[in-house]
């Protein structure tokens, strides 16, 4: 099958188009054809071994010291179920179903195999494109926003990075939690952010986020450029700050009203955020669809820093 390939860090033009063998399924295992695959943040890092301050060793470690471990990467997807292992007894091939792939990767080629029990089933409503794009950001902004800081109707929400994987997402389920949204974009975004549903857009390159008088009960950075200190001068006296990008410093000193660290992947959030998907409830942005032959462009549009919402790739 056709993937691309990673076999060393370096810039987008490291990826390469090769063949390398189709996965078989295992026991609880399913084979999925992919029908669309994002190219996200994550994906950047690992390629590029440009990891959050203080992560370099634990990273290299994890991923490949010298070059990659995983030469595949991609983990949010949608697809086609082709085959099913022995012990799988509730999908079938022909079923459309989508997933994150987690630290495996993998999902940047035609077929992946992934544990039945990650899989979520893509409603007819939500393309391929849509439920590819939608996982990673999504269940980023879902996991901060509603399980660590309880967002709800009254609350005021900042989201620096307004107009990105992550921001998208959180901007629009802020707003359906009942929140009061300001969102922090340049000055291309600020009315896609509006149209998102922010009441406020803070334009960066005219109004430093720092400076403001405003104070919000969650401020949420998906960019990285916010301090334990600088996010926490944002907050109203209960307010929380959530670091979605932040370094090893910052995650260690995360406690009290600051939370860092990973989003876990479930599958309950992500048939969470396709039945708001199906049901028009939130919007899917996209910036570009790549055919996999391109997907070094891809590469190329994420580490610009202009990208709008998703990148998503179909094989």
């Amino acid at each position: 099958m056709k993937a691309a390939v990673v076999d060393r860090y370096g810039a987008p033009d490291v990826v390469r188009i090769g063949e390398v063998p189709r996965p078989a399924p295992r026991g609880d295992e399913v084979l999925v054809r992919v029908k669309a695959v994002a190219v996200t943040s994550a994906d950047s890092r690992i390629r590029g071994a440009r990891f959050p301050a203080g992560f370099g060793l634990f990273a290299r470690l994890a991923f490949g010291v010298l070059r990659p471990r995983r030469t595949v990467l991609g983990s949010s997807f949608s697809g086609e179920v082709l085959a099913v292992g022995a012990r799988v007894r509730d999908m079938a091939p022909g079923d459309e179903v989508c997933g994150m792939t987690g630290v495996r990767l993998g999902a940047h080629a035609e077929y992946v195999v992934v544990p039945a029990r990650r899989l979520a089933r893509k409603p007819s409503a939500v393309s391929h494109e849509d439920a590819a794009g939608l996982l990673f950001g999504g269940s980023t902004a879902l996991y901060f926003l509603r399980d660590r800081a309880s967002v709800g109707p009254g609350m005021s929400v900042c989201i620096n990075g307004a107009s990105g994987a992550i921001g998208t997402n959180a901007v629009q389920l802020a707003k359906y939690f009942g929140a009061t949204v300001t969102g922090v974009t340049s000055t291309a975004n600020t009315g896609l952010v509006a149209d998102l549903g922010a009441a406020r857009v803070i334009d960066y390159t005219r109004d430093d986020l720092a400076g403001i008088a405003d104070r919000f009960d969650v401020v949420l950075d998906v960019v990285g450029n916010l301090s334990i200190a600088s996010g926490r001068r944002l907050l109203s006296p209960r307010g929380v700050l959530l670091l979605a990008v932040a370094g090893l410093g910052d995650t260690v000193r995360a406690r009290g009203n600051v939370v860092a660290g990973p989003a876990p992947e479930r599958v309950e959030d992500f048939e969470l955020l396709l039945r708001l998907a199906a049901d028009g409830k939130i919007t899917v942005v996209i910036d570009q669809i790549y055919d996999l032959c391109d997907i070094a462009e891809a590469h190329h549009r994420v580490d610009s820093g202009r990208k709008i919402g998703n990148i998503v790739v179909r094989p």
